[in-house]
């Protein structure tokens, strides 16, 4: 008796959490727009927020100073979601680094496949323009960086959080925290990426019709 109890437990306990997490996607698990139209990457020759979700990132000046930034969101987030389609990493940084860069890149290339990774050079003006219309509660530091990371979805809204139990709105996730991109990042990437993907089974449920 006790062993198909345990069977009977084994075999609902998975079916009951699954239909728990699908509601609450369908239902609850909308992340929301903090804002709308951020500006494009229109001085990049390598990527475009349009069509993809993008994890954002402002590396500064003083790339060496961010690499554990870096090494952070490799680990944590790049290697986890890098093989679904339309997700990538933009990585904003001012002309004059190119050789850090190049450095940055092979270090975190011996860990990952970092096709996904974009380094984008910009002015200063052009980077200052662009973090501005993510319209935070955060600042770039003098050298033009930011431990935090965004998430920019395919129209170019921010994404974040309106009631978390740390900051209210949540802007940005702080990669100087592994607990914030573990447990915080990580589900609202989940979320958008489930969105996305009950959306593209709609949409071709309609067309089915």
């Amino acid at each position: 008796m006790k062993k198909t109890f345990v069977l009977i437990v084994l075999f609902v306990l998975p079916i009951v959490a699954y239909l728990f997490f699908a509601s609450g996607v369908n239902n609850f698990g909308m992340l929301p727009e903090l804002t709308q139209n951020v500006s494009e990457l229109d001085f990049a020759t390598n990527a475009r927020f349009k069509d993809n979700i993008t994890v954002l990132g402002f590396l500064g000046t003083d790339v060496d100073s961010r690499k554990g930034n870096a090494f952070n969101l490799n680990q944590k987030i790049y290697k986890r979601f890098f093989e679904f389609n339309d997700f990538q990493f933009v990585m904003v940084v001012p002309f004059g680094t190119e050789e850090k860069v190049r450095d940055l890149k092979e270090e975190i290339g011996a860990l990952a496949d970092i096709e996904k990774w974009n380094f984008v050079f910009a002015t200063s003006e052009e980077i200052d323009s662009l973090f501005a219309s993510l319209k935070t509660d955060l600042q770039l530091d003098k050298n033009y960086s930011t431990p935090y990371a965004f998430i920019v979805d395919k129209d170019l809204n921010l994404r974040g959080r309106t009631d978390d139990e740390d900051e209210g709105t949540k802007y940005g996730f702080n990669t100087n925290s592994v607990a914030d991109l573990n447990n915080k990042m990580v589900d609202d990437i989940k979320i958008i990426l489930a969105e996305y993907r009950l959306a593209l089974k709609k949409n071709n449920a309609d067309r089915s019709h």
